[in-house]
Formats: C-alpha cells, sequence, structure tokens
C-alpha cells in the first residue's frame, strides 16, 4: 500500500515538517532524518538501524515511527516534539563502524539541536557515544553523553501500563497466576522478563536470537515457543516487544488473549481500523505510544535536567494515563483514538502557543 504513494503524499498526509536524506561518500552511509513535529518542543527519537528490502520500506518505517514519538511525548506532557531516523544497511550482516557512527553523528548535527537522536534498534550506547562525538544533540551514551541505556525504563512503562489494562480487564492488577508472552526478548524485552518474573508471573517468550531465548530461560524460568507461534500462545496478556506491524485485522482472530500490551512501536499495522477491530474482538489494548514512553520520558527528561525523583514519578504516571485512556476508550472508537484524541489536543495547544507567541 505504502509503495503507491508518493513520498510528498505521505508526508503531507501525516503531517510531517521535514524528511531529509543523506548520503556519505566515505563510509557509504545511507540514512533519513524524519521530523514530525516541534510544536511543543525540539524533536526527540531514536536512531534505527536496519536492513530493508527497499527505499520505500525505509521512508514508511521512519515517517510512521516519527509521527509515533509525538504522541508519545504529548502524551506524557513532555514539552518535546517527534522525530526519528533510519540507517539503511546494505545487507543484513554488515559490521558497524565508528566512522559510520560519527558520519550519522555528523547528519544529525546539521539540524542544530530540532533533531535529537538516541538509541533504537540495532544501535546501543557504545554507537550513541560513537555518534557523539560529532554531535551534542544526542542522548543514551554513557561514556560521551548523557542517558545511558533507557530498555529498563521502556520496560517499566510497560509494566504499568499492563498493570492498567489488567485492572480494566476486571483481573486485578496482580501478576501471580497470570502467564504473559513476550515477543522479543531484546534489552527492554529481558528487562520485562524481570519485573514480570519477581512480580509471580508465568512467562513464554520467542525470539529469532537463541541467545536472547538462552539468556531469559535461564535468568527467569521462561517457557519458549517457536517464534511463528508466540502472537497465537494462550495467554492473560500479549506482549510484542519487538519490531511493530504484527498485529493486523487478520491476526486479531487468532488471538488467545484477553489483553495486548506491548513494547514494540507501531504493534498495529493500521492503527486506526485494528485498534476498532481490538475492541470488537473484546480485547483490551494498551497503547503502544503510551505504555512503551518510558525511554522516552528517561532521556527527554534529562535533557531537559528533570531530578531523578521526577523522573521515577512521570514514569509511574503511566499507569494512571493507561487507566484514564482505556475509561475514555469505552465511549471512543478504539483505545487508540481516545489516546490520540488527548494527544493531539496537546499538540494542538502547543501549536496555539506559538502563534501567540509569534
Amino acid at each position: 500500500m505504502h509503495e503507491k504513494d508518493s513520498i510528498f503524499d505521505q508526508i503531507s498526509s501525516r503531517g510531517h515538517e521535514r524528511l531529509c536524506f543523506h548520503q556519505d561518500p566515505e563510509t557509504g552511509l545511507n540514512a533519513i532524518i524524519a521530523i514530525h513535529s516541534t510544536a511543543l518542543g525540539n524533536a526527540l527519537g531514536g536512531t534505527r538501524r536496519w536492513y530493508y528490502e527497499s527505499e520505500a520500506d525505509a521512508v514508511y518505517d521512519v515517517l510512521r515511527l516519527s509521527k509515533g514519538m509525538t504522541y508519545k511525548a504529548a502524551i506524557s506532557g513532555l514539552p518535546m516534539g517527534g522525530a526519528k531516523s533510519v540507517i539503511m544497511m546494505p545487507h543484513r550482516d554488515k559490521e558497524r563502524t565508528e566512522e559510520e557512527a560519527r558520519a550519522m553523528g555528523r547528519f544529525v548535527d546539521t539540524f542544530n539541536g530540532a533533531y535529537i537522536a538516541a538509541e533504537d534498534v540495532g544501535v546501543d550506547t557504545q554507537f550513541i557515544d560513537w555518534m557523539a562525538l560529532e554531535t551534542k544533540h544526542v542522548m543514551g551514551g554513557e561514556t560521551v553523553c548523557l542517558g545511558g541505556d533507557p530498555s529498563p525504563w521502556t520496560a517499566l512503562g510497560v509494566f504499568h501500563g499492563m498493570r492498567a489494562c489488567l485492572l480494566h480487564a476486571g483481573r486485578g492488577e496482580d501478576f501471580a497466576g497470570k502467564t504473559v508472552a513476550i515477543q522479543g526478548v531484546g534489552h527492554v524485552g529481558q528487562s520485562l522478563c524481570k519485573l514480570l518474573s519477581e512480580a509471580g508471573a508465568t512467562i513464554v517468550v520467542a525470539d529469532i536470537n537463541k541467545k536472547n531465548v538462552d539468556f531469559v530461560v535461564d535468568a527467569y524460568g521462561c517457557k519458549t515457543v517457536h517464534d511463528d507461534d508466540i502472537l497465537k500462545v494462550e495467554c492473560d496478556i500479549l506482549a510484542p516487544c519487538a519490531l511493530g506491524g504484527v498485529i493486523d485485522g487478520n491476526m486479531v482472530n487468532h488471538l488467545r488473549c484477553p489483553i495486548l500490551c506491548g513494547a514494540a512501536n507501531n504493534i498495529l499495522d493500521d492503527p486506526v481500523e485494528d485498534a476498532v477491530a481490538l475492541k470488537t474482538a473484546g480485547i483490551v489494548y494498551g497503547t503502544d505510544f503510551v505504555v512503551n514512553a518510558g525511554g522516552l520520558i528517561h532521556l527527554a527528561g534529562m535533557h531537559l535536567g528533570m531530578s531523578d525523583d521526577v523522573l521515577q514519578t512521570k514514569n509511574d504516571e503511566i499507569f494512571n494515563t493507561t487507566v484514564q485512556i482505556l475509561e475514555r476508550s469505552e465511549r471512543a472508537s478504539s483505545t487508540y483514538a481516545a489516546a490520540v484524541e488527548i494527544a493531539e489536543q496537546r499538540i494542538a495547544g502547543g501549536r496555539e502557543t506559538e502563534v501567540h507567541a509569534g
């Protein structure tokens, strides 16, 4: 579907401010930065290093992800905008290098702080620190810049979102005796396994990376299923924590869970339609950009100079925000629609403030 739309059509329909392409001849870096909105402030969003089958797929991904970041910041009450960047790997096994990261850092620096980069799939604290050698507009490193790995904070927010979903579904908020199925046990998934294990949940996992699976099985006693089967596991909560677009209208009919709540961005292939399908099927949906905002809250909060106590409080607020949205969703077409309504009201308020200030 997205390949038929021109790039300008896609930018226009999603309301983006800028879409920028960059090619670095020395390193071969091919990268894209999408700034969706700066209405509430400078735009923070991760850098994803991934192999895409086509340029159209990369554009589609960066546009969807950046719009999600705008909503994520707005719903979290942060004075930040939304953006995202992708590094297009020439093949799946392309080794990362300091030179590539520094080239990406130079690209980020051309935005003079309108875009602040952070980590995403395929990028870690080391890569961020390499980028930080070329730009101060990056968060999530350990030695050159601040932030560290935001994954534990993302996982904690999802955990809070799960508690809210359990409560809304009339199942209490106790995880003892509950089964949670997690698709993808990378950094965030592993941190989520730790929290759920400590809370007494039974955990079923799948990941294309066997090392990740072996780790959570040894550390937290997780059960395993094949990656092709994880979305159809009978469970209390299904948590997609890998890439997005895994749930569409057809897959909704195969789900065997009363709650869908995970850390992945853009879990739903078509969020407007698929969220309605989930509501029709009686499945409680913890909107992804609400429950997975913990990492953004942590890095944006540090960027804005918030104290550790304030950061912890704002992460804890994900529980109350999710409860509020689930209650509003009873009167809306879906949970997603209720969440978007709140986010867009805040973004519109930011734009009005800009106009009056001008």
